[in-house]
């Protein structure tokens, strides 16, 4: 039996601005912003090639304290290219790391162990790692 992550839940206090981040900023897809009720609204949005979903809204999904997540990570094959284009949509996003050793040089293999982090209008941290072969 397969167990798939299909979403989580992204906890924040205004619908919107977490929409335009998301999907602008971050360019993952609008997948759906219903509002199947009175007072509820659902957004869902999913990073370009992933199986897994954000979701955020008000009314049906769990109550949680807007930017407590912390932790969530995507996975890209080049984080040069992708702390670039984060850049200029304009999130703040922390220099390149290479995991134990701080700054990237420009020459160490990323594979692995480069990181970069920001966070959402809300606070919410994330994490980019580079994985281009799986160990």
């Amino acid at each position: 039996m397969e167990w798939t992550l299909e979403v989580v839940v992204v906890p924040v206090s205004d619908v919107d601005r977490a929409k335009a981040f998301y999907a602008d900023q971050l360019g993952f897809t609008l997948d759906h912003d219903v509002a199947p009720a009175e007072g509820v609204r659902i957004v869902q949005l999913t990073p370009p090639g992933s199986g897994c979903s954000v979701v955020f809204g008000r009314g049906a999904v769990p109550d949680m304290p807007p930017g407590s997540l912390k932790g969530l990570q995507l996975v890209v094959n080049d984080l040069p290219k992708a702390h670039a284009m984060l850049t200029e949509r304009g999130v703040e996003v922390s220099e390149i790391q290479v995991h134990g050793m701080g700054a990237w040089d420009g020459e160490a293999d990323l594979n692995n162990v480069g990181f970069v982090h920001f966070a959402d209008p809300d606070g919410n941290g994330w994490t980019v790692q580079q994985i281009t072969a799986r160990r």
